[in-house]
């Protein structure tokens, strides 16, 4: 063989291989990435099929050892319709789908006698089973349509977080929680397979091998925990039930990354029937677009700046006189007694003392103190979790002239803020002193085989670690000798965590000020304290025939970190 006739032999060779070579990749295309859809593709081809049937991408949560659990997904069934004019029998029709499927025998007679209309529908969502023995029947003038829907197999779960899909005017789109955030990606659009198999194996084969730019559609897998989010909703029912709270609300986060583990309020609804809630607002999501003034789970933050800004110790103590008056108001704690002299530091926590909280305020200072809160806690700020209708907090107070709003800011009156934010602000104090940035999508899956992982961005410094390491000992020991007398203690673990009780405000058209007899309940902790993998924030707005957040949380919140505790395998 000349050295001319194996060139051209090497070069058909390498001309086959590469052939074969786009065979193969878009095979694995056609095949494995886009089975799914040449599916549904297929069955448009081959069996009666609704126009434009509905698709869309998934959402899924994550189990613990990373198993996918539906969350947002498609069910699949049969439209039931009828052709009047083609009915031999409308009786004998109507007793045997009555038969199969449950149907109104007056509302079904009424639309077969519709003999000048050419389709009527009967009914909808039929199962596979169902339609299989309707088909057996070969009724004349009866038709199945295969039909696609959204179905959220967990029902009430996450259901203000997951969000659901609703028509908007004439277009099926996602209208509330990660349905409408991440609609771009979950939507999906009509597309026609092509008839002749060649020409699709080779069609747009340069963008399927080389443009990384198409259509950005995907499947959602979050950070929520559905045996984690299952829990948290259950202790809402029990506060629901024993306290009668208008409602309650909770968020389980990772401190350290913000990836939130379960988020949900009560009352909720199911997502599978939705349009049966007759009052809308259920539908919004409190915990990310309501604000509240959150009472003393403020205190460890205000204690906190005075810490970072060295102006007190852990060995500081003050004079508590039970009362103060600034700017011709007087505040007080809430009891009204005075501790007295040499009153230590610790006890602004331990006893949720209003007082030490406006001495600490004090020394700050009111312009640092706003800084630390609005500039490196970011109270007030949007979070930037990925969920649609964050707000920004009411945070007015804390640019004004007069000393008393400082003074009732400090524990938490006076300015108000979502607990998504509150939570951010909190986890600070136990994770090294850094401000986190919340999501709940923790993966988006492209519909071409990329996995984007969300990567959480370097959050800014809110307090020095050494602050961080300090604050949290206080908080630990407010747990191991204060909260409930020091009768929660888990040996095992360090458990860092405060109480909150807040009057609620009155709207203005009922006079403005604050109610004497209702109030805002909270609670946070983490733990274990000093490598902290949880934090948990907690509410409950007007519990009736109780005073304390202590009494209405403690022991829910302790339920909640053993839970986690065992549920995780957390070493002691």
């Amino acid at each position: 063989m000349t050295p001319h006739s194996l060139s051209r032999l090497r070069l058909i060779s390498f001309l086959v291989l590469a052939v074969g070579a786009l065979f193969i990749i878009r095979l694995y295309f056609l095949q494995i990435l886009h089975h799914d859809q040449y599916v549904k593709d297929a069955e448009k081809q081959y069996v009666a099929t609704l126009p434009n049937m509905f698709d869309r991408g998934s959402v899924y949560f994550r189990e613990k050892d990373a198993d996918l659990v539906a969350a947002a997904t498609l069910a699949s069934g049969w439209r039931l319709a009828v052709i009047p004019s083609d009915i031999l029998n409308i009786d004998e029709t109507y007793a045997k789908l009555a038969s199969v499927i449950p149907l109104s025998r007056d509302e079904f007679i009424a639309k077969a006698k519709k003999t000048d209309d050419p389709y009527e529908e009967v009914a909808e969502r039929v199962r596979d089973e169902d339609a299989e023995k309707i088909r057996a029947f070969k009724l004349e003038g009866v038709r199945l349509y295969r039909e696609t829907w959204r179905t959220y197999p967990g029902g009430t779960l996450a259901a203000q977080t997951v969000g659901f899909v609703a028509y908007q005017e004439d277009v099926l789109t996602g209208r509330y929680g990660l349905e409408r955030f991440y609609n771009d990606v979950l939507d999906r659009h009509e597309e026609n397979i092509s008839v002749n198999f060649f020409a699709e194996l080779f069609s747009d084969l340069r963008a399927v091998v080389f443009d990384r730019s198409r259509v950005e559609e995907g499947d959602l897998v979050l950070t929520i925990e559905p045996s984690v989010q299952a829990y948290l909703e259950s202790e809402f029912g029990n506060i629901m039930k024993e306290w009668r709270s208008d409602a309650t609300g909770g968020i389980i986060m990772d401190p350290k990354t913000g990836a939130i583990y379960a988020m949900g309020v009560d009352p909720s609804f199911n997502l599978n029937n939705f349009n049966k809630v007759t009052d809308p607002s259920l539908y919004m999501n409190p915990l990310v677009e309501n604000q509240y003034e959150m009472g003393s789970i403020v205190k460890p933050l205000t204690v906190a700046a005075g810490l970072d800004t060295g102006v007190v110790t852990p060995k500081t103590t003050y004079n508590d006189t039970g009362m103060i008056t600034l700017n011709k108001k007087t505040i007080s704690n809430y009891d009204g007694r005075a501790r007295g002299p040499n009153t230590p530091l610790q006890e602004i926590l331990n006893q949720s003392l209003n007082i030490g909280a406006v001495y600490v305020e004090s020394k700050v200072g009111n312009e640092r103190f706003s800084d630390y809160f609005l500039n490196r806690y970011h109270l007030g700020e949007e979070t930037g979790i990925d969920l649609p209708g964050e707000g920004r907090g009411i945070t007015g107070n804390l640019h004004s002239k007069r000393d008393v709003e400082y003074a009732t800011a400090s524990f938490g009156q006076g300015f108000a803020v979502s607990p998504m934010s509150m939570t951010i602000a909190l986890a600070s104090l136990g994770n090294g002193g850094t401000i986190v940035s919340p999501y709940v999508v923790d993966e988006v899956r492209y519909k071409d085989g990329r996995i984007k992982k969300i990567t959480p961005l370097p959050g800014d410094q809110a307090i020095k670690k050494e602050t961080s390491d300090e604050i949290t000992r206080m908080l630990v020991t407010v747990v191991d000798k204060a909260l409930l007398g020091g009768s929660v203690k888990v040996p095992e673990y360090s458990i860092a965590a405060k109480t909150g009780t807040a009057q609620l405000a009155r709207s203005r058209d009922a006079g403005g000020g604050y109610y004497d007899d209702r109030y805002l309940h909270t609670f946070f902790g983490y733990f274990p304290a000093h490598d902290p993998k949880f934090i948990i924030f907690l509410y409950a707005i007007d519990p009736k025939g109780v005073l304390y957040a202590s009494q209405t949380w403690t022991e829910p919140f302790m339920d909640i970190t053993k839970f986690l505790l065992n549920y995780y395998e957390v070493p002691p």
